[in-house]
């Protein structure tokens, strides 16, 4: 590389989905850009989180409803499954995505530098090329700077994962065996997804949580309807536990569980660790250069601004909430900031939230118990997949959506959905939310029938009394 291809006007760090959207959207704007990856591009989402574990989850998904097959009139016989080609084909999925982003930067003129990265100064960052014995470090300049390295999976002590009894989310993705017995360390999206794909492949499944539902987050009706399709699955769920201490011997890992002042203990063959994660802060020269560091994640303002001139920090490493879609869109929003553009900052209330367990979980806003803590007057609406015509043809009754508006103002304050495919209609919500609509001109929409959506019509006309189908 030579001395006139080492300066730029922005560095990005990190090829995630926040970093390398960034990247292509700020050389699309005409600026010159290096983007820096140490591992892969795509980052964790790409590679060992979002693609492959929806991969992983459609396997499942296929095998469940392989199943079920003779509520529809057919017949299948001597249905199994190849653990091995599930994981060669999640694996497959993302190297095409992986080389897809390989493309976008060719096409976009983006230079992407694999090695690891750390400021070293104002303007500067030094790149080492080759980690390892032939390490070569190359310094790149530029005025503008965005950190986007992501964040790794947090490990308590005495639960570290090790590969072989204890999994994080990565062993997860490329296991080596097929759980007989398996523990899943907490109910977030993470955990669940692995749960639900592992309970329908046939392992014995039981998740703890230490909170008082399953996916917290998620508002409490949506929680306790997918709990009661869980345990109906199979899955053993423990809420307001703890996991003290995991006790590792020759095949075998006996947790000892914490729950109203008692510890009771029982063997598991696998323990999946999903405890949250923590941001990559570590040897990339923030804390030297002023930037702000809470709890492993970078501090920023509305527009990722960590308050050093020049410095930007998005997506997981600048905290919650920690979805790739708000990342990537952070990622555009600095890119076109730095360009000179008068970009609109994010609004974290109105980004969904989807997890791909079975059933699927989806919602964007306020819960029912946030709107009411955040002093509104409220009305709530809610919708059975079972009085929906696509839904019972189709064989998926069980599920629910729930809307949640202001009262006074008819501001559609939150909505929430429980089952088949509600992770691709709760964006009919989010466009609601982002172009601020009432309750008024949700019900003078004309949802397509027979759709599963006509079940977000309902739910805002039961808010108001009005549903037709209930």
């Amino acid at each position: 590389m030579s001395g006139a291809d080492q300066n730029f006007d922005l560095i990005v760090i990190g090829a995630g989905p926040g970093g390398y959207v960034a990247a292509i959207r700020a050389a699309q704007l005409g600026l010159k850009v290096a983007c820096v990856e140490r591992e892969n591009l795509g980052g964790v989402c790409l590679n060992w989180g979002c693609i492959p574990t929806k991969a992983l989850l459609r396997s499942a998904e296929v095998y469940h409803q392989i199943h079920r097959v003779k509520e529809f009139g057919l017949s299948v016989e001597g249905a199994s499954f190849d653990l091995d080609a599930i994981v060669k084909r999640s694996r497959g999925v993302a190297a095409q995505m992986n080389g897809g982003i390989k493309g976008l930067f060719k096409k976009n003129k983006v230079t992407a530098i694999m090695g690891e990265a750390k400021l070293a100064g104002q303007g500067k960052v030094e790149v080492k090329t080759n980690p390892g014995l032939e390490s070569e470090t190359v310094t790149l300049t530029a005025k503008n700077i965005i950190f986007a390295t992501g964040a790794r999976a947090r490990e308590l002590p005495g639960l570290e994962a090790d590969g072989d009894l204890v999994w994080t989310y990565r062993h997860a993705l490329v296991p080596t065996r097929m759980p007989k017995k398996l523990l899943v360390i907490g109910s977030g999206a993470i955990g669940i997804e692995f749960a639900s794909f592992y309970n329908t492949l046939g392992a014995d499944t039981t998740v703890v949580e230490a909170m008082d539902s399953v996916l917290p987050i998620e508002d409490k009706d949506i929680s306790a309807f997918a709990k009661k399709q869980f345990e109906q699955q199979g899955m053993k769920i423990l809420q307001k536990t703890t996991v003290k201490k995991l006790d590792r011997a020759k095949g075998k890992v006996t947790a000892h569980f914490e729950a109203a002042g008692k510890v009771t203990t029982e063997e598991f063959d696998t323990v999946i660790s999903a405890v949250g994660i923590v941001g990559n802060v570590e040897g990339l020269g923030l804390e030297e250069a002023g930037v702000k560091i809470d709890r492993t994640h970078v501090v920023t303002d509305e527009f990722c601004r960590t308050g050093v001139d020049g410095l930007f920090a998005i997506g997981d490493l600048a905290g919650a909430p920690w979805l790739a879609h708000k990342a990537s869109h952070e990622g555009v929003m600095v890119a076109e900031l730095i360009a000179g553009q008068h970009p609109h900052p994010i609004k974290p209330n109105s980004i969904a939230g989807c997890t791909y367990c079975h059933p699927q979980v989806a919602s964007v806003g306020l819960t029912e118990d946030k709107a009411k803590e955040a002093g509104y007057e409220i009305k709530v609406g809610k919708f059975p997949f079972i009085g929906n015509g696509k839904a019972v043809a189709m064989g998926e009754t069980d599920g629910l959506v729930k809307t949640v508006f202001d009262a006074k103002t008819g501001e559609l304050l939150g909505a929430h959905m429980v089952g088949a495919e509600v992770t691709e209609m709760i964006q009919g919500y989010v466009i609601g939310r982002t172009l601020e609509t009432t309750e008024e001109e949700l019900m003078n929409t004309v949802f397509p029938h027979p759709t599963m959506s006509e079940m977000m019509h309902e739910s805002v006309l039961a808010a108001y009394g009005r549903a037709l189908h209930i």
